[in-house]
């Protein structure tokens, strides 16, 4: 085909085929607008010839009787297949008002799709920084290394005060865990100062850096209980009864209603 013809040939396409589904070449892919609705035409426009055959034989009435007879699911929508025709209309509401078609808008006609990424000056808005532990936090008091700070010191305060053993531990825990001397920031290829607060490598990372990320990481969502800003009514009316003050406020109602309903 000489150059002149072919320029046609493809001008021609341009306007006849749809932009959706004709040949496209790669530099012009990114320029091909998709299309939001699927094709009209059926790609099987053999598809329910024997139907029609009989129909038109045997009469519509007299054709409807066998049909029921002989098929399993006379009425389903789907023909028996596993895989929904396009512009098979599926009813997604019990009275049929509302349907839903196999990927109606198209993908590729929908807004594009937002990725969330971390909140700009963390340590993980840095897409490579894939290091855990600056905020596991659920396993924060789990290490022996590394237990509760508060929860040890109220463990000691109950052990005698002058046992030798009692105030060697009470000063290893002020003193805290002590982190292994690492490479100070020096590795195979040179001091690298690309982290200064060492939590982007293992090998330079502290006890002191780590509990500040995991400081800033800590849980500050839990709910607080229904009677808490009334617990000075609560104890006040089991005291002018002459009754023990219970933890927290028992009894029904004390979960308000819109506690009681689930918001997805």
């Amino acid at each position: 085909m000489s150059a002149p013809v072919k320029k046609v040939a493809e001008t021609i396409a341009r306007t006849v085929i749809p932009k959706a589904s004709r040949a496209v070449t790669a530099a012009e892919a990114p320029f091909i607008e998709p299309s939001s609705t699927s094709s009209t035409t059926t790609s099987m426009p053999w598809d329910g010839w024997f139907s029609s055959f009989l129909k038109d034989k045997l009469g519509t009435e007299r054709y409807e009787k066998i049909r029921r007879t002989v098929l399993f699911s006379p009425d389903d929508i789907h023909e028996l297949n596993q895989q929904v025709k396009p512009l098979t209309k599926v009813p997604i509401t019990p009275d049929g008002s509302v349907t839903a078609q196999f990927r109606y808008p198209s993908p590729g006609s929908q807004p594009p799709v937002r990725i969330p990424s971390e909140d700009k000056g963390t340590l993980y808005e840095d897409p490579y920084f894939v290091a855990y532990y600056p905020r596991d936090t659920a396993r924060r008091a789990l290490d022996p290394e590394s237990p509760n700070p508060e929860a040890e010191a109220l463990k000691l305060e109950l052990l005698p005060q002058d046992d030798p053993r009692v105030q060697e531990a009470k000063k290893s825990l002020l003193n805290g865990p002590q982190s292994s001397p690492g490479n100070k920031g020096r590795f195979a290829t040179g001091p690298s100062d690309f982290d200064p607060i060492g939590l982007r490598a293992t090998m330079s990372t502290s006890q002191v850096a780590t509990n500040k990320a995991l400081d800033a990481n800590m849980p500050d969502h839990l709910p607080m209980p229904e009677w808490w800003d009334k617990q000075d009514q609560v104890v006040a009316w089991y005291k002018e009864r002459d009754l023990p003050v219970p933890l927290g406020a028992t009894g029904w109602g004390t979960v308000p209603k819109k506690g009681r309903i689930a918001r997805w």
